[in-house]
């Protein structure tokens, strides 16, 4: 069955998240096993948890222990980098600083967005960043001590995991597989989140980020175990759970890789809501590809029954059209 074919079979309703493992793809035949599996998940769900992802756990341990104390510092303190007023929001982004949705008074979480930088050890931490080992230069806390190697590490860690996942796609897609290897040169962006608790009515708790989806290709997204906050929109309008699986992380289709395959694979809507009464720690990696890349529909994704739904346009043109649609130039993403 082609994939026109297969997407025309599925209608969207789904009431769990699927789990691939890519852990164990040495070989061709490995990896096309596990891109089936992923085809069929962005087919129809546009999210799917990966298991074996590579990430050590004591890179993971670091990062949420700097987190947890960053976030814990006086809001004066984490202003200093507020991200507004640094390069292409590198920085802190405080509570109700990003609003999804018009209608509300901000998203509820505080952030802290990086970009790409050459992986720094413990004698680095604390030192200004060489300026040629960065596109654009990330600002860096005086304290917590090992929070930039912490974040750094993790988000090395995370490109792996996207440089599997671009292969994987591509088999998906009935592409070879290199096919997105001189495409994905454009940095990813990443930022550690951090939900507040929220008190009394459940009526009146605010979403950490409301209905939505992502712009670029895919996102990495780490959950604290534990904690369930993030819901996925199936096509009957109902909220499934997407909860932290110890061991995992999620993955979710973002609009430019939708356009890209012509709608065989999924954006699908999410959103955030922590009723736990505890505080909610998550990190997302939003990966997209060079901005000059020229997208549109991959031939596997067309026939005569599903035409191109879209014109040619440039990656970049798109993520700035979807930023300013969605946010009106004031905000940025984030799970």
């Amino acid at each position: 069955m082609s994939l026109v074919e297969k997407a025309a079979s599925l209608n969207g309703v789904f009431d769990s998240i699927p789990i691939v493992n890519i852990g164990h793809a040495s070989t061709p035949e490995e990896r096309a096993a596990s891109a089936l599996q992923i085809r069929d998940a962005c087919m129809n769900v546009g999210f799917f948890y990966v298991r074996n992802h590579g990430i050590p756990e004591e890179i993971i341990d670091r990062v949420l222990s700097a987190m947890k104390a960053y976030f814990s510092l006086p809001i004066e303190t984490k202003m200093k980098l507020y991200h507004r007023e640094g390069a292409n929001y590198r920085g802190y982004a405080p509570v109700l600083d990003s609003n999804i949705d018009s209608e509300n008074k901000g998203d509820l979480f505080e952030g802290f967005v990086i970009g790409w930088e050459e992986q720094v050890f413990e004698e680095d931490d604390g030192k200004e960043a060489d300026a040629n080992t960065t596109i654009i230069p990330n600002l860096w806390p005086s304290e917590p001590a090992g929070f930039r190697e912490a974040f750094v590490n993790y988000y090395h860690a995370a490109v792996g995991v996207r440089n599997v996942l671009f292969r994987l796609f591509a088999l998906a897609l009935d592409l070879p597989e290199t096919y997105f290897d001189d495409k994905n040169e454009n940095p990813p962006t990443m930022r550690g989140h951090h939900y507040p608790p929220q008190t009394g009515c459940e009526d009146d708790y605010a979403f950490g980020i409301n209905a939505h989806s992502d712009f670029e290709c895919f996102t990495i997204l780490w959950q604290e175990p534990g904690i369930q906050a993030l819901q996925v929109l199936n096509s009957d309008k109902q909220w499934i759970n997407a909860p932290p699986i110890p061991g995992t992380l999620v993955i979710n289709i973002g609009d430019l890789l939708a356009r890209w395959t012509n709608d065989v694979f999924r954006s699908t809507v999410h959103r955030v809501i922590n009723k736990s009464g505890v505080r909610r720690y998550s990190i997302a990696m939003f990966v997209g590809i060079d901005p000059r890349v020229r997208v549109e529909p991959i031939p596997s994704c067309i026939s005569s029954e599903r035409p191109p739904k879209y014109g040619p346009i440039f990656a970049g043109e798109h993520v700035r059209k979807r930023l300013n649609e969605t946010y009106h130039r004031n905000a940025t993403l984030g799970d």
